[in-house]
């Protein structure tokens, strides 16, 4: 039985790859592949060490076809789902997704419909950032506080001391509920302080 390469992505933890997963795994099973899943939390903006991976054991051919649910799993920006699609195309694996069925589709139209929809995709993401950015923007016009709150200067000079008596920052943050770099900037401040 051949095996497909699973790719299941989403952005954040508070997010849940169930609902692609289900999609994803009845589509192989349907097509008869043997299914190997990848799955990563993480932006498709940032570097994906799984995503990396699959490539790598699709290179080796240890995967006959790559299956996702969408092509934005894949890729956000035009540039990377079209090279991402074609090199698998040149490698003679193909690239299936749920949410378009296009992929399987042969031909020369096929290069012109993933590069459209690899704009679509990326300005989806270019409209995120842009919602993003005018939201905090709003809030800072408003007065609302952005960020993290402040943490306690009570529990900072706790944590100075723990460190002071021997005990190392990052313990000594986890035993204040702090962040390990709120203490580094603390304590740094309080060095320069001193000078």
């Amino acid at each position: 039985m051949p095996t497909a390469a699973i790719y299941i992505r989403v952005s954040t933890d508070r997010q849940t790859v169930e609902n692609q997963k289900a999609e994803v795994l009845q589509l192989c099973r349907a097509r008869g592949y043997d299914p190997v899943i990848y799955e990563e939390v993480e932006s498709a903006a940032k570097a994906r060490p799984v995503l990396d991976r699959l490539m790598a054991d699709v290179r080796a051919a240890r995967a006959q076809a790559v299956v996702v649910w969408a092509l934005d799993r894949l890729h956000r920006s035009m540039t990377g789902a079209i090279n991402m699609v074609l090199e698998c195309d040149r490698l003679g694996v193909p690239v299936i997704s749920v949410r378009e069925g296009w992929l399987d589709t042969g031909g020369p139209i096929r290069p012109l419909l993933v590069a459209i929809f690899g704009w679509v995709a990326q300005q989806e993401r270019e409209r995120l950032i842009e919602r993003t950015k005018a939201g905090i923007e709003r809030a800072r016009r408003e007065g609302t506080p952005i960020g993290r709150p402040p943490a306690s200067r009570i529990l900072l000079h706790g944590a100075a001391d723990l460190v002071a008596n021997g005990i190392a920052v990052a313990e000594a943050a986890r035993r204040k509920g702090l962040s390990r770099s709120t203490l580094q900037r603390f304590l740094a401040a309080q060095r320069e302080s001193r000078q």
